[in-house]
């Protein structure tokens, strides 16, 4: 479906599932933990956003870029 976030869609989002770009590398299971919770968060900063519809609602799948990650920490930094 999509390929960047969509709001409508984003709000009957009932599940989420997140992939690793081979550009992101090695990661610590605590760094992966840490991202994903965070781009989950805020799904519009994504770069790489897939809705697909399910019984309940959508499924969204983010696919985590090494862009993404350094756009997350450098968020966190300025907070």
């Amino acid at each position: 479906m999509a390929k960047k976030f969509d709001a409508r869609i984003d709000d009957l989002v009932m599940e989420t599932r997140t992939n690793w770009d081979p550009s992101v590398g090695d990661l610590s299971e605590e760094d992966r933990r840490w991202v994903a919770t965070a781009i989950h968060n805020s799904p519009q900063n994504a770069t790489n956003i897939a809705y697909e519809r399910s019984h309940t609602g959508f499924t969204r799948t983010i696919t985590v870029t090494l862009e993404d990650i350094q756009r997350l920490y450098l968020a966190r930094e300025e907070a």
